[in-house]
């Protein structure tokens, strides 16, 4: 008896462990037809709640320069770290173990969902990440020092990361915005106003927070699709 091998080259068994891990990547939807001319899959994905640090505060609250990589992100460069800190708002209410992610930035700041806010007592403003003038502050507590925040705690603002030949497929411009259509279990949703955010070396991949991929039944979507926001062709009369 003889046994055929095939053999595969290193590209082919990296893209079919790509493509699988596409697919079982928690929180993560992807559109399930892809037309021909279409640059790029959708990929939707739900951001939970999470702190970006910049140098200075990693080595207050853990004691070291370096974060450690727990996993990759589906950005390439961006991951998630071993690292988590508690999170405390006013009066001493408190969410720990909130995920660090990585690289570092210039600027410290936490993502959370509009539920986190009522727990922790913060009025969270919704803000394109970056954007944290004038934003709440908190205490963040690590295992080896206490960081207080001024500012930088926000509700991050609904995105879609699009690189230049997505631009061109939708016929969209960065700071744009577009809607994410959601087809799931037999209701359909549409989210309005997701802002276009681009860049070069960038994956096509929608960011909702854990309150709005829970409302629209996220996990259990058959079907995502972006669409364009067309002007209003209605006519207000005066």
């Amino acid at each position: 008896m003889t046994t055929s091998t095939m053999n595969y080259s290193r590209d082919s068994i990296e893209k079919i462990v790509r493509d699988v891990l596409t697919q079982k990547l928690a929180g993560q939807v992807t559109s399930p037809a892809m037309p021909a001319d279409k640059p790029n899959p959708l990929v939707v994905n739900i951001s939970a709640r999470h702190v970006h640090l910049t140098d200075e505060h990693v080595q207050i609250l853990f004691g070291k320069p370096e974060l450690e990589i727990d996993k990759d992100l589906y950005q390439d460069g961006y991951y998630a770290a071993k690292e988590t800190v508690a999170v405390v708002g006013p009066r001493r209410r408190m969410i720990p173990n909130v995920r660090v992610l990585g690289p570092c930035r210039g600027d410290s700041q936490i993502e959370l969902a509009f539920t986190d806010g009522i727990s922790l007592g913060i009025d969270l403003p919704v803000r394109v990440s970056g954007d944290i003038k004038g934003t709440p502050g908190c205490v963040l507590v690590g295992p080896a020092g206490v960081v207080e925040l001024k500012q930088g705690v926000i509700r991050a603002m609904r995105h879609v990361h699009m690189g230049p030949a997505d631009l061109k497929y939708y016929g969209v411009e960065n700071g744009e915005k577009m809607n994410l259509r959601v087809e799931s279990e037999g209701c359909t949703t549409v989210l309005e106003d997701l802002q276009v955010r681009a860049d070069k070396d960038i994956k096509l991949e929608v960011h909702l927070d854990t309150d709005e991929g829970n409302a629209i039944n996220l996990d259990r979507a058959t079907k995502v699709e972006l669409l364009k926001k067309e002007p209003c062709a209605c006519k207000h009369k005066h």
